[in-house]
């Protein structure tokens, strides 16, 4: 029996990003369309109302992200677990610290 069963499972939560089993627990923030400093900045706020040890994932569409969210990353403590490029944007497996 999926562990789910029989009880709801929050909207925000139910939307999960595809890959393995430590990403599969970690919802996506979708930052498409938006450019530097704001995914590093809407970030930040998201992290910072997580537990340390969650995992969010970021897509984003701004070619500067490669650089700024691996440095923010650094700078804040937090730990940048999984990177790559996708269909036209990059993604981003942030640890929080």
């Amino acid at each position: 029996m999926p562990a789910t069963e029989g009880r709801k499972v929050p909207e925000k939560k139910q939307k999960r990003a595809a890959g393995t089993d430590a990403s599969a627990d970690a919802d996506v923030y979708d930052l498409k369309g938006l450019t530097c400093p704001l995914p590093v900045l809407r970030a930040r706020k998201r992290l910072a109302g997580m537990k340390s040890g969650e995992r969010l994932w970021l897509e984003t569409t701004d070619p500067l992200a490669v650089i700024d969210i691996p440095a923010f990353c650094r700078e804040s403590g937090h730990c940048l677990v999984q990177s790559f490029a996708a269909e036209g944007s990059h993604r981003f497996l942030i640890e929080r610290g």
